[in-house]
């Protein structure tokens, strides 16, 4: 196991002093050294292509190595400025990514990192990428020559970390405090509003496992749900396929801040092809909740003026539990593609389980 503070040590002496990336759980203990640093040295990305590009231009601007920080998951975001942009054969240049290694072979994992966790190191090698792991304080040596290698051949190199390698000794827990409703108690009213024909595509992370945890605790069975259990930010996009050849059902997607805004151009589409079945329900709490907190910087966003400009018929916005039902409601009646913002506090209902058999989960959501 490695200190946090110490791998950041590291890094500042080998001439590491940007990052930009996606918040990831197996890295969370990173997230208080970042909040110190300034927005110079730091860019919370949307998605891992943009944090690839962003630490391209710091090059350019620099000449120096950034470091791009991201889940395994998110290579595929990633391989289009990877290759095409930084690739030793195109520009030549030199990156180093720093990877959260889920479903590392050997480990316990979710069904969608372990078939990524399975191919990870063949997607690096088919890239060109040269890569290390890093499990104890003697790896930093290997690290180093990959640095020393990346910089003299302007190349991107990779340094893979497996759960529990970093941590942080004193933490600081650090929870921001924001108003709004209970992810916990909006779901379970809107499973109680909804009509037994409503088709609700949920997205990544917590909004899916409590929709699941909920229905399953509270026996409801208005409704059929598909979990995205990876994926993330592209939900909504599952959500009109569906929607456009099932006109007869309400179809809904459960969206979080970060996953929208992530593949933020999707609602281009959903304003475009949405039919009147299509509602887009995001809840925001203005954080990467599920992998550590980190704030997805949404504060600033208009979503009113996102959704109608794209297309969108209409906008609500609901912060109030005893708004929820009325809100919903009236949300309901509308013709789609219609978008609710809905406020939400951090926090989760307690015992939270994931999803398990996703065959069934899929067969029972494509029954009539």
């Amino acid at each position: 196991m490695i200190d946090v503070n110490n791998f950041f040590s590291f890094l500042k002496k080998n001439k590491i002093e940007f990052f930009s990336g996606v918040p990831d759980s197996v890295l969370k203990d990173t997230k208080e050294v970042f909040e110190k640093m300034s927005n110079k040295n730091h860019v919370v990305a949307t998605n891992e292509g943009v944090a690839t590009s962003v630490c391209i231009g710091n090059y350019l601007a620099t000449g120096n190595l950034p470091c791009v920080y991201l889940q395994n998951s998110g290579l595929g975001n990633a391989v289009n400025p990877l290759i095409s942009v930084a690739h030793k054969k195109v520009y030549s240049i030199p990156l180093l990514l720093l990877i959260g290694w889920r479903g590392a072979p050997g480990s316990k994992d979710e069904p969608q990192h372990i078939v990524k966790g399975k191919i990870t190191k063949k997607l690096l090698t088919n890239m060109g990428i040269r890569y290390c792991e890093l499990i104890n304080k003697k790896d930093l040596n290997k690290l180093k020559k990959l640095i020393t290698y990346s910089k003299k051949n302007k190349a991107p190199i990779a340094c893979l970390v497996k759960k529990n390698i970093l941590f942080k000794s004193k933490k600081n827990k650090k929870i921001y405090k924001n108003s709004g409703i209970k992810r916990g108690l909006f779901i379970e009213k809107f499973l109680e509003t909804i009509d037994k024909k409503t088709k609700i595509i949920s997205s990544t992370g917590y909004i899916s496992r409590e929709l699941h945890q909920i229905r399953k605790n509270n026996k409801i069975n208005l409704g059929k749900d598909f979990y995205m259990v990876g994926g993330m930010g592209h939900s909504s996009s599952v959500a009109l396929g569906f929607s456009i050849n099932k006109s007869k059902n309400k179809v809904i997607c459960l969206d979080g801040d970060g996953a929208l805004l992530m593949h933020l151009g999707s609602m281009a589409n959903v304003g475009f092809y949405g039919n009147k079945n299509f509602k887009h329900i995001v809840l925001n709490n203005n954080c990467h909740e599920s992998v550590g907190g980190q704030k997805t910087n949404m504060e600033k966003v208009k979503l009113k003026q996102i959704s109608l400009g794209l297309g969108y018929k209409n906008y609500s916005s609901l912060s109030l539990d005893n708004k929820i039902v009325s809100t919903l409601k009236n949300f309901l009646r509308k013709k789609g593609p219609s978008l609710l913002e809905v406020k939400i506090q951090t926090g989760s209902i307690n015992y939270l389980t994931r999803p398990k058999n996703l065959i069934l989960v899929k067969n029972n959501f494509m029954k009539k």
